[in-house]
């Protein structure tokens, strides 16, 4: 059978090696996978089947230095977790059978029980019975912690092939953005790095495993894997099961391109991820080690967790080019014995093992993407910023509370002193009352809240007001000395400004910890307890993304495009401003709905909408005039290396896919979700309100970006005049990285660029 595209050069940064005790695992997987009934008999494979997979040789491959009793359990569990995706696929998506799929999944949790003691249900089918038998001989070394993650992310894994089975029912190929995220819970990988703790004895410490780093080498590492299955699996996918959630057809689809494009762009995409990875795990870990107080044992396992999924990233490679599984005709094969350099060939048998020891780990395409994310020139002249006709379905309705709001906008601003320097803070006068009027937050606040009370638009208003402040503020005062311990020293007292208690707070040092104090007493007041904590975490989950944000501006790098999705939603301060709407009008879904995967997806497409389109119209205030390197349309042109005009074109595009998805959720998913859910009357009309309540929030935040002169060529000329006696500090001129070495890399500014 043809290949649909020539597999591309890949970009192999570690090599691949062998585990010694691979035969050990293929004997004992082939007596375990016939002992669970997955052979003769099943109607899904034959020993020919597992013989021609070689799942040994993929976990040999994967986890190179574990023990053989290790290896053969880690082997199971692939065998089960392969034949689970087989099964569902003969067993429900054929037959396109999502009743009888959910009932077949509904019954998988009980037999991962957190109890290792505890009592499960009968198995009535080789899945049950394989994970059963796998559960009772895993957790017992793992603690609690590492359990409830492992067990999160199986069910993961589980549920998530209603999603595909869905998507097929409709006939729907799932925009990229959607497709990255649901692929990592269908696709397993994050399974996977659960598995690399266990096999290498590298459980990461519960104090970190949920921050920023950790999470991010895990989905960087988890996207690098399913993308690079994409590749080597989008004939089997596509030609002969039908399937629709492939990363190729995804980007050919999106980008109306052909198959060979596609496939490019998608080890693109996969190359930077890796990229990531490996940026993340060199400059993250150690500050958070120290933010942490990680022990000598603690720092000792992170590593080898990263090493750990460094091994499976290179070993999943090698195994793709070998088995039968997937098409790899014409990809990068083991190289010859003569090639091979430092006499490798004996590694493994014959240089079985050792292809990837070749020398060229890289690629040329690689390193030109690894260097243009550090080039991009600053102030560069863009202006003004093209708006095209974007789209949004939905009716505006304002606020009759709107000028009330302005006026005690005008007035808190003033009194909180955020319209003037701050005492011995050099930087900080970014507002003056034109700044404040040219951005117009009560206009926002009314469009977001077209049925709140006077109070409550105004508070709105005020929230909204100190957000915008706290954004510009930060880049002044701390990017512009590259000050980062600053910055969050910052947020650690705006953290002491939210108590959830009865603490005292410290005294406001400046306008920023003067407003947040204020703010706060107005609005935590009538909470509970847990709904203040979630309410502080919103704001401190914005003000901690502001730190990537500085990070990346003193290394003058423009993000990894999926890195940078993610982390925009926290940098807009979405989820601060979503839970206004969720106070304002008390909706309140039940935790398991709020938790689904179907609202997930409904926030994060309503939140990207609206991230992207404040990219469209800040372009020229963030490029031109800050100087910044966060924007959405400087990344989609530098990931595809291309100008402005087509960078915004396919900026417009993903944005109108997000849109359009938010609409497939509410008409195709939510309907189902309230069914599988059982939801009775109550239920369902706050899940109505609620989507209400994120229309409201698009149509207002669309309708203010249009209707402000904040980005306009314009208001970018305004500049503040100092008060009397005050001292405006200019912006830094911008000559690229400074100290000991660095003399080489500056890179000089073109002609009639302004620094």
């Amino acid at each position: 059978m043809t290949q649909p595209f020539r597999l591309p050069d890949f970009y192999l940064p570690y090599p691949a090696r062998l585990n010694p005790h691979v035969r050990e695992a293929r004997e004992h997987s082939t007596r375990w996978a016939r002992e669970m009934g997955m052979l003769e008999g099943s109607g899904v494979w034959e020993q020919r089947d597992l013989d021609a997979h070689d799942y040994a040789l993929l976990c040999a491959y994967t986890h190179p230095d574990c023990s053989a009793a290790d290896l053969s359990l880690v082997t199971d569990w692939y065998v089960w977790v392969f034949f689970f995706d087989d099964h569902f696929l003969e067993t429900f998506k054929r037959s396109q059978d999502r009743a009888g799929g959910k009932a077949y999944l509904d019954r998988l949790p009980a037999f991962m029980p957190m109890d290792a003691g505890a009592d499960t249900l009968e198995p009535v089918n080789p899945v049950e019975a394989g994970l059963a038998d796998l559960w009772a001989r895993t957790v017992p070394a793992m603690s609690p912690e590492w359990r409830a993650r492992f067990r999160e992310s199986t069910e993961n894994l589980l549920d998530e092939s209603l999603w595909e089975l869905s998507n097929i029912n409709t006939d729907r190929i799932p925009n990229p953005v959607e497709y990255i995220e649901m692929r990592r819970k269908v696709g397993g990988a994050p399974w996977s790095a659960g598995l690399v703790e266990y096999a290498a004895r590298a459980e990461v410490p519960a104090a970190v495993a949920g921050s920023r780093p950790l999470r991010v080498l895990r989905d960087a590492f988890s996207d690098g894997v399913h993308l690079r299955n994409d590749l080597f699996s989008y004939q089997r996918e596509i030609e002969d099961e039908g399937e629709l959630s492939n990363g190729v057809l995804v980007l050919e689809t999106f980008l109306g391109c052909s198959t060979q494009q596609a496939a490019d762009a998608v080890n693109d995409l996969l190359t930077s991820r890796l990229q990531q990875f490996e940026h993340t795990a060199l400059t993250e870990l150690g500050p958070l080690f120290a933010a942490h107080e990680v022990d000598a044992d603690g720092r000792s396992r992170v590593l080898a967790y990263v090493k750990g999924l460094q091994d499976w990233q290179s070993g999943g490679h090698e195994w793709h080019l070998r088995s039968s599984r997937y098409m790899n005709g014409g990809g990068a094969g083991p190289v010859s014995a003569a090639r091979v350099p430092f006499g490798l060939s004996g590694i493994g048998g014959g240089g079985l093992g050792t292809s990837a020891a070749d020398l060229r780990l890289t690629t040329g395409r690689a390193e030109a993407a690894r260097g243009r994310g550090f080039a991009h020139v600053p102030f560069q002249k863009v202006g003004p910023s093209r708006i095209p006709d974007l789209l949004m379905p939905f009716t505006l309705r304002l606020s009759p509370h709107l000028n009330a709001a302005r006026c005690q906008l005008t007035a808190w601003a003033h009194r909180m002193g955020i319209l003037q320097p701050q005492p011995g803070i050099p930087g900080s006068y970014v507002w003056d009352e034109h700044r404040l009027l040219a951005a117009d937050l009560p206009l926002c606040a009314a469009g977001i809240h077209p049925d709140g009370s006077p109070e409550e638009v105004a508070l709105a208003s005020l929230w909204l007001a100190w957000g915008t402040y706290a954004d510009d503020y930060y880049p002044a005062v701390f990017g512009r000395t590259r000050d980062l311990a600053g910055a969050k020293a910052c947020n650690e007292r705006l953290g002491a400004c939210m108590p959830l208690g009865a603490e005292a707070t410290p005294a406001p040092a400046n306008a920023l910890e003067r407003a947040l104090t204020d703010l706060w007493g107005r609005t935590a007041g009538p909470m509970t307890r847990t709904a203040r904590r979630a309410f502080r975490e919103a704001v401190e989950d914005m003000t901690e993304s502001w730190l990537w944000e500085l990070a990346n501006q003193a290394q003058n790098r423009i993000p990894d495009p999926v890195d940078y999705i993610e982390m925009r939603r926290r940098t807009f301060g979405s989820e601060l401003s979503m839970s206004l709407c969720r106070l304002v009008h008390g909706h309140r879904l039940p935790d398991e709905v709020h938790r689904s995967g179907p609202v997930r997806s409904l926030e994060n497409a309503a939140v990207d909408y609206a991230t992207l389109l404040n990219d469209v119209f800040s372009y020229q205030k963030e490029i031109e005039a800050e100087g910044e390197v966060h924007n959405g349309v400087l990344v989609v042109q530098n990931f595809f290396d291309c100008d402005y005009p087509a960078g915004l074109t396919i900026v417009e595009d993903l944005l109108a896919s997000r849109m359009r998805q938010f609409q497939h959720v509410v008409a195709r998913e939510l309907p189902v979700l309230c069914q599988d859910f059982g939801l009775g009357p109550e239920a369902r009309t706050a899940l109505d309100g609620y989507v209400r309540d994120l229309r409201h929030w698009m149509t207002g935040i669309f309708n203010w970006h249009q209707e402000v002169p904040r980005y306009r060529d314009e208001e970018l000329r305004h500049r503040l005049a100092p008060p009397a006696g005050g001292v405006v500090v200019a912006p830094p001129r911008w000559r690229g990285p400074t100290g000991l070495g660095t003399a080489a890399a500056r890179i000089p500014l073109a002609a009639g660029v302004r620094p």
